[in-house]
Order: structure tokens, then sequence, then C-alpha cells
């Protein structure tokens, strides 16, 4: 029951990485933007970025500074796989087989899930290192009315 709850399209509301000490890191930005797919079929499809990154100065994408290229990469995060719902420990798991960062092909990432009242899903990583802290990743997302389309930009 809960699985068929996630299908659809979620656009992202905010992104807070928290640590112990209370301080929030916006590793996207305060003004992230982001899609999130569950499918019927078991697919998830995720991206998330800066929409405030430095644009390239040339035109030609394949022709980025080594700071442009840094810079675009830092900012962006994507990944595509398939999921599964942990209804006991209100977990969904995305099963990874491709991702922006290589090092990320091939794992599970855990997110524990909360639904709200008002089409909003928040998921959260279990504690994690980020710039040698311990932080906490959570994400809230709003259901994207597919009437609506997709305009958060």
């Amino acid at each position: 029951m809960s699985r068929d709850r996630f299908i659809g399209a979620w656009k992202l509301i905010t992104a807070e990485f928290r640590s112990t000490d209370g301080k929030v890191n916006y590793l996207w930005g305060k003004n992230a933007a982001g899609l999130i797919i569950y499918s019927a079929g078991g697919n998830v499809s995720a991206q998330i970025m800066n929409p405030d990154r430095p644009k390239f100065a040339s035109r030609d994408n394949l022709k980025g500074t080594p700071e442009e290229a840094k810079a675009a990469f830092d900012g962006y995060q994507a990944y595509f796989g398939t999921f599964e719902v942990d209804e006991k420990e209100k977990l969904v798991i995305h099963h990874i087989t491709g991702n922006l960062f290589p090092n990320a092909i091939g794992i599970n990432l855990k997110r524990f899930y909360e639904f709200s009242e008002n089409d909003r899903l928040t998921l959260s990583t279990p504690p994690m290192s980020m710039g040698g802290e311990r932080v906490t990743g959570v994400l809230v997302w709003e259901r994207i009315n597919p009437s609506s389309g997709y305009h958060s930009f």
C-alpha cells in the first residue's frame, strides 16, 4: 500500500543537511531545485541542482575550464535505478544503477520517509559523514499534479 503513495513525480521544496550541533548546510544552495520520479514499474530517477551554478564562458559544454566543470559537478546530483519500500522500518531504498558520482553506482541509498497530508514527502538520510561532520539530510518534496506540469524554474 505504502509503495503506491510514492508513484508519480515530485518537485524539491527544501534540501538541508543538519549537523548534530544544529548547523544547516545547503549543499545545492538555499534555492535548490530538483525532481524525483517513482514509476509503477519500480524505477526511480532523481535530479537535484543548484540553479545558481555559474555558466560556462564557452557555449560548448565540452570546453569548460576545470573550475567550471568542478562547479557544475559539485552543484548537481543525478541518479537512477529501482526502489523498494520497507513499511516496517519506514524506509524507501533506492538501488542505484547509474549516478553522476561514479563511486555510488551499485549502492543502496536508504531514506526514511514520511508523507504529510498536503501531498508532501520528506526523505531523510541516516546520519552520514559530509565534509568531516556527521549530518542528516532532510529533503522535502511536493507531488506534482500531472495536469500542471513542472514549472518551478
